[in-house]
């Protein structure tokens, strides 16, 4: 294989990882955030892992690939490696996914009590609010600046007709 076939197969392999994982993001939508997080970064790592298959041309493979083929036609000894890769680069970002949830966890406790603080705020004006309402007197709605002036009576000629003559 040359070097733009080796290029080209790569670049496709990438572009189908990025659906397979749109296609996991979406699958795993519903789930609790929790469980949600780790299964797309083990997706990832299972997609996105590469091991060496030929040390001596630098070729590189999907190790999930690699492990699945030898393992399914029984040739090569690349299985433990790929598995190996895999199991490195799992425990690396499986490390990375740790370190930023324990920098999510404290700045997400801070946000929950300042919404809980501008709830309880928004509710002791709300009833300070009604509070003064209640204290406030009656208003009469018929007060004459309070409501809408009665619309005006329709004009009616004094002849007791439709038509309007002009007096001459």
């Amino acid at each position: 294989m040359i070097e733009q076939d080796y290029t080209l197969a790569w670049g496709l392999y990438a572009v189908a990882a990025v659906g397979c994982l749109l296609v996991a993001f979406k699958l795993t939508g519903w789930m609790w955030r929790w469980l949600r997080e780790p299964l797309r970064v083990l997706v990832a790592v299972l997609l996105f892992s590469p091991t060496i298959v030929d040390p001596v041309k630098d070729s590189f493979a999907p190790a999930i690939a690699i492990t699945a083929l030898d393992l399914a036609f029984k040739v090569g000894n690349n299985a433990w490696r790929a598995a190996s890769d895999l199991a490195m680069y799992g425990m690396i970002a499986f490390a990375l996914y740790l370190l930023f949830v324990l920098v999510r966890w404290p700045l997400e406790k801070r946000a929950r009590e300042r919404k809980a603080r501008a709830e309880a705020a928004a509710s002791r004006r709300a009833a300070e609010d009604e509070a003064i309402v209640d204290d406030a007197p009656q208003v009469d709605l018929r007060d004459r600046y309070r409501s809408e002036p009665p619309a005006p009576a329709p004009r009616r000629p004094a002849n007791g007709g439709g038509r309007v003559e002009p007096r001459i």
